[in-house]
C-alpha cells in the first residue's frame, strides 16, 4: 500500500529534491515536497523572492514570475512525482525529459513574496512516457495550469 503523508510536514527539503532532480540554480524551481503519494500525486512549494534573476528583465519596475518558468516549476514536480514513484534512490542513469506541453491556462500573475503550491497528478504512464495533470496556485488560487508529458530517458 502506497504511503501517503501531508499536513505542512516536509517529505523533501532541497537537499533531498537535488538528490532526485539535475537542475541546480538558477534553474531548480522546487524547494521543497509537501504531499506524496506514489503513483499518483505530489504537491511540492516554490518560494517565489524579488532576488530570482528573472526579475530583473521581467519586468522592471513590475516584477512577474515568467509563464514559462512557473510550466518549468510544475514540469520539476513531475519529475519528482515520476522518480519518487519508480524507487526511494534516485536512479543517476536517468533524465526527466520535458516531451510536450498541453491544455496551459494561465489565470493570475505570480509576483515576489508570493508562494507557488505545486500540484502534480499522474494521468498515465507507459514504458518512457509519463503524462500528468499539474496546477500552480497561489493563496488557494489558480495560477496556471495544463497537461505535461514528460520521458525518463538514459543520461551521460
Amino acid at each position: 500500500m502506497s504511503e501517503v503523508r501531508k499536513v505542512n510536514e516536509t517529505l523533501m527539503d532541497v537537499t533531498e529534491i537535488r538528490r532526485f532532480l539535475a537542475h541546480r540554480y538558477p534553474m531548480l524551481l522546487v524547494d521543497r515536497v509537501i504531499q506524496f503519494e506514489s503513483g499518483k500525486s505530489l504537491t511540492a512549494i516554490k518560494n517565489v523572492t524579488i532576488n530570482e534573476p528573472f526579475f530583473n528583465g521581467h519586468f522592471p519596475g513590475q516584477p512577474i514570475m515568467p509563464g514559462v518558468l512557473i510550466i518549468e516549476a510544475m514540469a520539476q514536480a513531475t519529475g519528482l512525482l515520476g522518480f519518487r514513484t519508480m524507487g526511494e534512490e534516485p536512479q543517476t542513469d536517468l533524465l526527466y525529459i520535458l516531451t510536450g506541453v498541453d491544455k496551459v491556462k494561465f489565470k493570475q500573475q505570480v509576483i515576489p513574496g508570493d508562494q507557488l503550491e505545486l500540484h502534480a497528478e499522474l494521468l498515465r504512464h507507459k514504458g518512457k512516457l509519463w503524462i500528468f495533470k499539474t496546477e500552480a496556485r497561489v493563496d488557494g488560487k489558480l495560477a496556471a495550469s495544463a497537461e505535461i508529458k514528460c520521458a525518463a530517458v538514459e543520461g551521460n
